[in-house]
């Protein structure tokens, strides 16, 4: 028997101030975008927005939905903006901010395992990482170095 050991690198910033500016602008344009999430259901807001290879940010919200499976994930309405508005350019990082309607999340939440499967084929569908910033709607903010950690064992083309 042999044993494969998968880890995450996972670095925690206590201040959004400790990261570089294009990051900073990030999580901004992340946080801007929990305004347009339509979320009449569970009042859980999510914004996301990514940095391209050209320097454009795009953004996106999550949309939900009465019947819940076909709620639209905010990381992968950004990254569908995305690739309408900048064909064949690849995505370098992505900032994902939570609200939720009582109280404040001072915590980062994860993107959900549908997230995580098209984040990684989108390193790829490119060929180059993708950094995942996460952050609350204050509080700590985690940068992962890329999205391929966040889903050890993924499915992908070669097994096609």
């Amino acid at each position: 028997m042999k044993e494969i050991l998968y880890t995450t690198a996972v670095q925690v910033f206590d201040s959004e101030n400790e990261l570089t500016e294009p990051e900073q602008l990030l999580l901004v344009r992340a946080y801007e975008a929990l305004s347009n999430a339509y979320v009449p259901y569970s009042g859980f807001h999510v914004g996301a927005a990514v940095l391209l290879a050209n320097g454009a940010i795009e953004s996106g919200a999550n949309q939900e939905n009465a019947a819940y499976p076909m709620c639209l994930c905010a990381e992968r309405t950004a990254l569908a903006v995305a690739a309408m508005r900048h064909p064949g350019i690849p995505v370098m990082s992505i900032a994902v901010r939570v609200r939720k309607k009582e109280g404040i999340i001072s915590k980062p939440a994860g993107p959900c395992g549908a997230c995580r499967q098209v984040l990684s084929e989108w390193e790829d569908r490119y060929n180059c990482n993708i950094s995942v910033l996460l952050q609350g709607e204050k509080g700590v903010v985690f940068r992962i170095p890329n999205a391929k950690s966040l889903l050890p064992l993924s499915f992908d083309r070669s097994f096609l």
